[in-house]
């Protein structure tokens, strides 16, 4: 099980095309910026996301999230090389 960094339905799309929540759903919010790299999601399902921007709306602060592509497995394997390999 995974404990996502910001927590949020991967199905929630606004009028950018980009999965939407609040910032106030994170973990940790200093950790969400935009060009972060966090993990997005639930318990159920997960995606590593782009933090796109924010977005001041009378309930809150919106974040933008940019879905990346593969299963999170993948980004592990790819850290693990890079910082293996030297």
């Amino acid at each position: 099980m995974v404990t996502p960094d910001i927590t949020c339905d991967l199905m929630d799309v606004d009028e950018t095309d980009l999965v939407w929540t609040f910032v106030s759903e994170a973990r940790a919010p200093d950790l969400i910026e935009p060009g972060a790299l966090v993990l997005a999601g639930d318990t159920d399902a997960s995606a590593v996301a782009e933090v796109v921007d924010f977005v001041d709306k009378p309930a809150g602060k919106v974040v933008h999230l940019r879905l990346l592509p593969g299963h999170i497995e993948a980004y592990a394997a790819l850290v693990h090389r890079v910082l293996t390999d030297q």
